[in-house]
Parts: C-alpha cells; sequence; structure tokens
C-alpha cells in the first residue's frame, strides 16, 4: 500500500521552495501547496502517483494560486503577478551565476539573511523547510505558540518589506550569511535524524536533503573548513540511520546498535573530511563535533569507544561554544570515561543553573546514571520526569520501557 504521507514529506520542501520563488509570497505558497495535497489525497489513489509528484504539486498549487489572485479583490493590482504566473513554466530553476539547480538552497539563504534576527531565521526555516507547526517549534524555543507565531509573521513581513532577494548572494556576500546557513542545515538534519515530535524517530528525506545541501555549498566555498566539519558530521551520524531503530520502530541506543548495518561508504568519507576540516580550520563549531562523531563511528565494538578522548574533545568544545547541551553531553562522556558519578556531578550543576530543566534529554541522562548505579528509585523518578517532557513516540516508549525495568528489579 502506497503510503502517501511520505511522500508528500518528502517532496515538501523541495515543492515549497519552489512556489515560494514562483509566488514571492511564504504564506500562499504553503497555503496553496496545502491545496494542491488536498486534490492529491483525491486523486493520486484513483488515478495512480504521478512519474514526478513534486512537479505535480507544484504544476496543481500554482494553478489553484492564480484562482485565489483572481479571486482576489485586489486583482488590478495582482495583473502582474497573474502574467508571471500563467506564463512561468514549472521545471528545475538553475541559478545562473553558480549553476545550481536548486530553490531550496535559495530558501534557505533567503531565511538566513542578516536583517533578520538569528532566532528568526532558525524558526522560519524550521517552520517553512522541516513543515515543524508552531507549537513543535515554540516548544524548541520554550516560548508560548503565540509568541513564536508572532516571531513568525514578523519574520516573513521582514523579508517582503526589506525586499530581500531570493537568491543565493554572490562570493563576496556568502560568507556574511555562512554562520546563519551552516546552523539552518545542521537543523535540518538533526530534525531528520532524531525528529522532535511523531511517530517516526528518523525522517530520512530531512537527513537526506541536508546532506545533498551541505554538499552544494561546499562546492561554493571549498576552503572553508566548517563546511567540511558540518558535512562530515551528517555524513558519520547518518551513517547509522539504519542501525538507530528496531523492527519494531523502537529506539536503539549507540551502544546497542548492530554496527554491521552501518554505512561504511558514509563513515569512510566523514573520517577523512573530518581530519581535513581539522587540518584547514582547527577547533571550529562542526569540525570538533564531527571529531568526536569519528571516535564513535570507527571502533568494530562499543567497548573499544576511546570515552577518554572524546570526553577532552567535548572539554575544548565547551570551552570554546559553551552552551547547556554541550555541558550535557560533555557530562555523558565524561561519566563514560571516569565514572557515572563524575557525569551526575556535572548533571547537577546543571540542573541548579535551571537552563535544561525543560530538557527532556538532561532527565533521562541521569535516569541512565543512576541506573547505573543501582539508584533504581531515583531512576525511575527521572525516567518519569523525562517521560512528562518527551514529544516523540518512539523515545517515549524507550523511556516507558525503562521506567518499568528500573521499577520492577
Amino acid at each position: 500500500m502506497i503510503d502517501f504521507g511520505d511522500i508528500f514529506r518528502e517532496q515538501r520542501p523541495r515543492a515549497v521552495a519552489t512556489l515560494i520563488r514562483l509566488l514571492g509570497d511564504f504564506d500562499l505558497a504553503e497555503d496553496m501547496l496545502q491545496e494542491a495535497v488536498t486534490v492529491a489525497l483525491v486523486q493520486w489513489p484513483r488515478d495512480g502517483v504521478p512519474s514526478n509528484p513534486g512537479a505535480w504539486l507544484v504544476s496543481t498549487a500554482r494553478h489553484k494560486a492564480l484562482d485565489h489572485l483572481r479571486r482576489d479583490k485586489t486583482f488590478e493590482r495582482k495583473m502582474g503577478e497573474l502574467e508571471h504566473l500563467s506564463t512561468t513554466i514549472v521545471t528545475p530553476n538553475v541559478d545562473k551565476d553558480h549553476g545550481f539547480p536548486d530553490d531550496l538552497l535559495r530558501l534557505i539563504f533567503t531565511c538566513c539573511h542578516p536583517a533578520l534576527a538569528l532566532e528568526a531565521q532558525t524558526a522560519l526555516t524550521l517552520k517553512t523547510i522541516c513543515g515543524l507547526t508552531v507549537d513543535e517549534i515554540a516548544r524548541a524555543f520554550l516560548v508560548r505558540p503565540t509568541t513564536m507565531a508572532q516571531r513568525l509573521v514578523r519574520a516573513k513581513k521582514k523579508i517582503r518589506s526589506a525586499r530581500i532577494p531570493y537568491a543565493v548572494p554572490d562570493a563576496e556576500r556568502l560568507g556574511d550569511r555562512l554562520a546563519g546557513v551552516l546552523r539552518v542545515l545542521y537543523l535540518v538534519f538533526n530534525e531528520g535524524y532524531a525528529a522532535t515530535s511523531g511517530d517516526k524517530l528518523v525522517r530520512d528525506e530531512l537527513c537526506i536533503e541536508a546532506i545533498r545541501l551541505t554538499r552544494l555549498l561546499r562546492n561554493l566555498l571549498v576552503a572553508e573548513s566548517e563546511i567540511a566539519g558540518l558535512l562530515a558530521l551528517m555524513l558519520l551520524q547518518d551513517s547509522r540511520r539504519s542501525a538507530r531503530v528496531g523492527v519494531a520502530g523502537d529506539l536503539v541506543l549507540l551502544e546497542d546498535q548492530d554496527r554491521s548495518l552501518w554505512n561504511t561508504r558514509s563513515i569512510n568519507e566523514g573520517v577523512a573530511l573530518a581530519e581535513d576540516a581539522l587540518r584547514a580550520g582547527g577547533g571550529g563549531f562542526y569540525a570538533l563535533q564531527a571529531a568526536i562523531a569519528s571516535l564513535h563511528a570507527q571502533p568494530a565494538r562499543a567497548e573499544e569507544t576511546d570515552w577518554a578522548q572524546i570526553a577532552a574533545l567535548y572539554d575544548l568544545l565547551f570551552r570554546s561554544f559553551p552552551s547547556p547541551v554541550v555541558a550535557l553531553n560533555r557530562a555523558v562522556a565524561v561519566a563514560m570515561a571516569t565514572g557515572p558519578e563524575a557525569g551526575l556531578f556535572l548533571i547537577a550543576e546543571l540542573e541548579s543553573a535551571g537552563e535544561l530543566s525543560g530538557y527532556y534529554l538532561l532527565h533521562s541522562a541521569k535516569a541512565d546514571l543512576l541506573r547505573r548505579l543501582g539508584r533504581k528509585r531515583e531512576a525511575a523518578k527521572a525516567y518519569a520526569r523525562a517521560l512528562e517532557l518527551v514529544d516523540q513516540d518512539a523515545e517515549r516508549q524507550f523511556l516507558e520501557r525503562r521506567l518499568r525495568e528500573v521499577r520492577s528489579s
């Protein structure tokens, strides 16, 4: 049986990017794409899935936009747009300057324009490219949904009022937006590798798109070590994608994964890129994470992992790029290298700071270390708190299983 949901999720990022180019309006593009999906849900089961479902969705959405604009009260003012839409042929659009047939890359550069606040860049990309709901993005930023909705509206209005071009900037201005673009690609990949909500832990289409776009960006700026670092990190993480979920859709921890399922080709390319990134730039945010991922990817058995070296790299990462999440990962690495007590001490410091009080992974990590120490009652309390905060179904099922284990033993 055809899973139309999977098809729509796979086609959505590129389709919405092309529609934004054609229509020049984020909201109209998303609304018309949704209408096209509604038509597809009626026609495709009856007539079959088109050979190019993405092009079909874009073409249908474009015709819906024409009808919408014809009904608009400001018809006369919209005549120019109607003429443009009526004569536009929906084909892959090639960038004349860089030769890239990629509307999605243009959209990312638009979202990451310096005129937008850093948080707005990220939120707009998660909404438009990943298809996350306002509620999901609000939870990620620890704000109310109404607050996030207002920020998204302001960001879109800023793009229109400032006439921010829908284009990859020339070489002289690429560097100004590079940090934002890399951050967005990193978030898109992370959402694919570990979805924040829903019934699927892994969204393959987002992982694949993030890697493809990072490759394109590396072709634009070959000398930038952080692009190599990010691509290395993605490839090394992605090499484990098929092993992260069990037959029943349950989460499989790194230490329990079947390493024969790991993609050796991706690991080899990722390790080489990580080494290149370190040689070229040293201690960048993505280069350091790629080095850590490389140490996870190379051992044949989990017991052979060099946790002392990983902990040392996390120390360097935290000194250079301090954040609560990096501090949590460092605490886990220290626990694996020197013992659970040391990790719990660092987690206690994070708890007292309060910044990660609503982050389920802090409570999950704490619970795991308590479980390893045999402190089952405390572990159960921490697992219960993590369950109150988690949104992802596979993660929830894993935590529920762990909670049952510590309560029954």
